[in-house]
Formats: structure tokens, C-alpha cells, sequence
């Protein structure tokens, strides 16, 4: 938060935090509380402590209204869907604490009950389109509409899964294929398969253990968590839940002050993470028109902006983006490469010029990927992309020096399959563990994973495959890659459980 602060308003907080302690001691009841709820005396409660919200809330990088919402009320329910529990610990130059709510008026926060179809038993599921259509049920509308949106027309969130489609396998037979080996490495380290859970942000909005149904979901499959800059719970709370040797990698947004960077790098040092993927691609973030529209909600209060026109603007996505400095640039890379140990890896890469400056700046990998279709539309899938940047890397003699993975559009094992024959180490999934997540839990997610691992055995299997090594590019076509208006396999699956608007 405190980028977004007024420069001036900050120094003053900062010489009158010495107080804040006192403020804190003191005892307001929530008859008080209820008198400060205007725009000009903002009080809101959060998790027992009483914030004055006044100067800050026209700066809330996620809109004005959320706060002005619960002006003179708890806000706890809807802070906890949002924001990690530490928040003000962290950014102590947010809002000031008034004071500490009456005990006798502190209530058990109550999760708010979202209308929920009747799910389906966990084992009735078959693929990974199927925990989207349970999930619809599960999430609330806003959540819903931020975790399932792309940007602009959204052509490129339909285009990254359809791209599998215009690949196809060519089978070996008479293979002896008894034993099938599963078993990766990525950067060094073991992995059951060469799947790793992406790195998504809030997990809260989809279930109330956020973060850790990945963790745990992928410690029970073996594989490795990428743990978010930008999660609901912090990287020490998700890495809590691991299992002994559990491996897992830190995703970093590079934020505005270096120093906050550095830190958070600190701490994914001392939680054991062992890689650092810097995201490159969100200098800002896409215009998510669902997200953006979830924003808006019409006011029923005294709490109207005086006439002015709603800003759209914004949602869930813009909140994040107050925090992600733009003008990261490739000379950053070697100050960073000097604050950690931990390899580096470039996650956003969309063409083969940048695959190779990344190279020559010393990155150990790469992940191909457009941002899970939420950046640029029209810009390329990670799968069409990968050919020119492994051809690319062969040219200047990094095609077995640095590792290259993808993301975006994953759904089948054979998606798994055709990316690691066309040179991809492994790939990262990120949308089908959260719908597991929103449906099941950590078991859900656990069920998500055990598919797509059921799936990419039997297409080694099918293939004549019996080691991931052994999968190349001999067994793929991709004829049709490049050709975007060609014929190719209607996905009905992904078209059932997509949902192109919402609702006016």
C-alpha cells in the first residue's frame, strides 16, 4: 500500500507512529464506531482493531467504494478474501489503529454462504473441465469473474487451450511400455511429473485455506509449488503446511521500492525456496472487463460519489498492480542475480529474442507464457510459441543450458505430453488447481493433479514412451500450429464451462 500513499501524508503518519501503540490500548464500543461512516470519517473494523480508513480510502488501489461500504461496520469478512493477515504489519503506513473494539461487541466473523449447487462426490469428477463447471457453484460472483477472466475479447484465454488442439501425436507401437517412469527434474530438484502448481494470486477467493490446498495438494502428488508474491497467505504460512522435502519455488512481482523486493526475497530465502521466477510480462496489468465490471456495484448507502460517473477501471486485478514497478527493465537482472542464491528464472517470455537475452543474462530458465491470457489479447499460447524459442536457443548454444517451461491452457495430459516433445521441461498449471481448490479443497486439488498425471501416463504409454526423456518432437505434428483459421477439434468441454461476459 504504501506506494500509493501521498508522499506527505506518509512522513507525517510516520512521525506520529510513536503514538499508535497508546491507540491501540484504547477501548472504542461499536456504537462509537458506528458514528464515524462518511467519507469525511471513515472508520472500518478490522479483526478487532478500529482503522481510521479517511485519507486512505480514495487511494485504495482497489477502488474507494469497497471501504466506503463498510464505513462505521467490520469489514473482516470481506478484508480476509482479499489481503494476507499480516497487511498492517506489513504496511504500517496505511491507516492509522484507533483503537481496539469493545471485546462485548467483537462477533465470530461469519463466512459469508455462497449460493452453492449440489456438488458432485469427488470421484465422479473425470477431468479438469469438469472442476470449472463445480466450481461456478462454489465461488462468489466477483471471484469468479476475476479467476476465470482474460483480457479485452478474451481470444487469447480461448486460444491458449485450442492451440493444443491444432497438435497432433503420432503414436509408436510394439514398444515394450510395462514400466512407465513419470519422474522429472526441474532445475535440479525431483518432481513426479513434469507438472508445477503456477503461481496465482489470492487463493482465498476460491477457499478459506487459500495457499495451502496447493501446497498440500502438491506435496500429496510429489511436485513442486510456486509459492505468489501476491498470495492470501504469506510465503512463511504456505511453506508451514509442507511436507519434509517438499520443494518449492518463489514467484516475484519486482515491486516499486527495491527494498520491499529484497526483503520478501530474504524471506523466501529463509522458508527454504530454492528458485526465484521474476514475472516480466505485467508492467501493467490487462484490462479484465469481467473483473473490471465486478467492480462497480451500484450503492444502496448514503455513501454515493457525489455524482460522479463510477469508475469501471478497476478490480480485483488493478488492487494487485499498485504494487509491480514498470519499469523493470533487463539491466535489473544481474542486481538481482547478486541479492539471492536461488537460480533465476524469467516467467512471462512470449517470442525467441527475449528467450535468448534471457539466456545471456544468466537466467538458469524460462516460462513461456502470456499471463494465462490476462495481458495483451492476440498475443501468441506458450505452446505455439516454444518451437521459435527452442529453435532459437539451439542457435546460440543454450538448448541444454538453461530450461524452458510453459503455462497457459492446460487441461489434458496430452497437453503435458506435446509441450515436453516440443522442448519443454515441464509446465505449470494454475486455473484447474484453484477450481479444485473452490470445489474440494486440498482434496480437490490433490484430484485435479492425480488426472492430469493419469492422463500423461497413458499418453506415453500410448506414444511408446516409457521415460519423459524419451518424448521428443518425432511424435508430434504441428503442421497446423501456426495456422489459426485451419479446422481443428471443436473443444466442447472448454466451451461448456466458458463464460464469455458478465452480466450488465
Amino acid at each position: 500500500f504504501s506506494c500509493v500513499l501521498n508522499p506527505k501524508r506518509r512522513e507525517n503518519h510516520l512521525l506520529g507512529r510513536t503514538k499508535l501503540s497508546m491507540s491501540e490500548s484504547k477501548i472504542i464500543p461499536m456504537s462509537e464506531v458506528q458514528k464515524h461512516n462518511s467519507k469525511k470519517d471513515c472508520w472500518v473494523v478490522i479483526h478487532g482493531k478500529v482503522y481510521d480508513m479517511t485519507e486512505f480510502a480514495p487511494e485504495h488501489p482497489g477502488g474507494s467504494h469497497i471501504i466506503y461500504t463498510f464505513s462505521g461496520k467490520d469489514g473482516t469478512r470481506i478484508f480476509d478474501t482479499i489481503h494476507t493477515p499480516d497487511i498492517f504489519d506489513k504496511y504500517t503506513d496505511v491507516a492509522p489503529c484507533v483503537g481496539t473494539l469493545d471485546p462485548k461487541d467483537v462477533k465470530e466473523t461469519v463466512v459469508e454462504e455462497k449460493k452453492e449447487g449440489e456438488k458432485p462426490p469427488l470421484d465422479y469428477l473425470l477431468n479438469a473441465f469438469e472442476f470449472e463447471q463445480v466450481a461456478k457453484s462454489c465461488l462468489s460472483a466477483p471471484a469468479y469473474a476475476y479467476i476465470s477472466s482474460g483480457s479485452d475479447d478474451e481470444v487469447t484465454l480461448r486460444e491458449n487451450h485450442s492451440a493444443f488442439g491444432r497438435i497432433w501425436l503420432k503414436p509408436r507401437v510394439m514398444v515394450n511400455v510395462r514400466d512407465i517412469n513419470m519422474e522429472t527434474t526441474i532445475l535440479g530438484y525431483k518432481c513426479a511429473f513434469p507438472v508445477m502448481i503456477a503461481p496465482t494470486a489470492l487463493a482465498k477467493l476460491a477457499h478459506p485455506d487459500g495457499e495451502k490446498c496447493y501446497c498440500q495438494g502438491a506435496g500429496n502428488q510429489g511436485i513442486i509449488q510456486v509459492v505468489p508474491t501476491l498470495g492470501s497467505l504469506t510465503v512463511e504460512e504456505i511453506t508451514a503446511v509442507r511436507k519434509p522435502g517438499q520443494i518449492h519455488f518463489m514467484q516475484l512481482y519486482v515491486n516499486t521500492d527495491r527494498k520491499k523486493t529484497e526483503k520478501l526475497i530474504r524471506r523466501a530465502e529463509k522458508c527454504g525456496c530454492k528458485a526465484l521466477f521474476v514475472t516480466v510480462d505485467a508492467p501493467q496489468m490487462g484490462r479484465r472487463e469481467k473483473d473490471m465490471r465486478m467492480k462497480y456495484v451500484p450503492q444502496a448507502t448514503n455513501q454515493e460519489d457525489d455524482g460522479q460517473v463510477g469508475n469501471r477501471g478497476g478490480g480485483t486485478a488493478n488492487y494487485l498492480s499498485s504494487f509491480i514497478d514498470p519499469s523493470l527493465a533487463w539491466s535489473d537482472i544481474p542486481s538481482l542475480k547478486e541479492t539471492t542464491n536461488m537460480d533465476i528464472v524469467i516467467k512471462g517470455i512470449q517470442c525467441a529474442e527475449d528467450a535468448v537475452l534471457a539466456f545471456k543474462h544468466g537466467a538458469k530458465g524460462i516460462v513461456v507464457s502470456n499471463h494465462g491470457g490476462r495481458q495483451l489479447d492476440f498475443s501468441r499460447s506458450a505452446i505455439e510459441t516454444l518451437p521459435e524459442v527452442m529453435e532459437a536457443l539451439k542457435k546460440v548454444g543454450a538448448e541444454n543450458k538453461m530450461e524452458v517451461f510453459i503455462d497457459g491452457g492446460i487441461r489434458r495430459g496430452t497437453d503435458i505430453f506435446k509441450a515436453i516433445a516440443l522442448g519443454a521441461k515441464g509446465v505449470l498449471v494454475g486455473r484447474p488447481v484453484i477450481y479444485g481448490a473452490a470445489g474440494y479443497g486440498t482434496a480437490g486439488v490433490t484430484k485435479v493433479l492425480q488426472l492430469l498425471k493419469d492422463e500423461f501416463r497413458t499418453a506415453m504409454m500410448l506414444c511408446g514412451t516409457t521415460r519423459v526423456d524419451e518424448i521428443d518432437s518425432s511424435m508430434v505434428s504441428i503442421k497446423s500450429l501456426h495456422h489459426h483459421y485451419v479446422a481443428s477439434p471443436n473443444p466442447d468441454m472448454m466451451n461448456y464451462g466458458y463464460e464469455p461476459f458478465a452480466k450488465l
